[in-house]
């Protein structure tokens, strides 16, 4: 199996590891690209590419309204792998597409998965997709070496988590909250307790936190007991808030992936 991801991840410590997500097709299909290539530069450990869609049930405001934006400035699930084709020409970042089952099976399962191997992506999430109905998706992500990626919360028993590591490749996302991204996260402790046990309970993959991830401290707070960390909404904010400020989008996404990776 492709083994970038998890190599990525590891070669990282003792550094907490990055993911950085943004919406393939935000702020506007033009500019993608380049906020890739600043979050390499800013110290990303690999990127998770969102792959637009009018329903994305696991996301909150801030992904909505990014994907929200992309399909209505014309983003489709070809351009998406088009985006990561282009992007995997001039870097070995290790690329994530993280989307929801409803485009990949339009697309066609084995279509998708072959273009993601060609394309040059390393994994895939796919949130509404349990390990119960997963079995045609394990298949065509195997024959074509690309990881699945799975979900673990808060609410998921331990039985579960070990099943979910052992069908995992690349990492398992262990969603902080039992709620959609960006949402305010519960007491921290919580979090560190409930982090720390799948933690322990995760022997195949690394195990990265995601959903409310906002600052520095949250990223040394949780990687502590994780492998790393992955941030979505508030890359999402700091490109509104550079919009509205009318600064460079490119160097403010390359100054927060910094911020966050190196603490300066």
């Amino acid at each position: 199996m492709n083994d970038r991801l998890a190599r990525a991840i590891r070669r990282s410590a003792p550094d907490p590891a990055l993911g950085m997500f943004l919406t393939c097709g935000f702020p506007s299909p033009g500019e993608t690209l380049g906020l890739m290539h600043a979050m390499e530069e800013g110290g990303a450990d690999f990127i998770e590419l969102g792959m637009p869609f009018s329903d994305p049930l696991a996301e909150g405001g801030p992904i909505q309204r990014s994907s929200a934006r992309a399909l209505a400035a014309g983003m489709t699930m070809q351009r998406t792998l088009q985006t990561a084709a282009a992007f995997r020409q001039t870097s070995t970042l290790p690329v994530v597409l993280m989307g929801y089952a409803n485009p990949v099976m339009r697309y066609g399962l084995g279509n998708f998965f072959a273009a993601c191997h060609s394309s040059g992506v390393d994994g895939i999430i796919l949130p509404d997709v349990p390990v119960e109905e997963a079995d045609p998706f394990l298949e065509e992500a195997s024959r074509q070496d690309v990881n699945l990626i799975f979900l673990v919360s808060p609410l998921t028993p331990e039985a579960r988590l070990r099943r979910i590591d052992s069908l995992s490749s690349g990492f398992v996302y262990a969603v902080s909250v039992a709620g959609v991204t960006g949402a305010e996260l519960p007491d921290p402790d919580d979090v560190v307790r409930y982090v720390a046990a799948a933690r322990h309970a995760t022997k195949a993959n690394p195990l990265l936190v995601g959903f409310g991830i906002r600052t520095r401290e949250d990223v040394l707070r949780y990687a502590a007991v994780s492998d790393g960390c992955i941030v979505g909404s508030e890359l999402v904010r700091e490109i509104e808030r550079a919009e509205s400020e009318s600064r460079s989008v490119k160097e403010r996404v390359r100054q927060f992936v910094h911020m966050l990776k190196h603490g300066v």
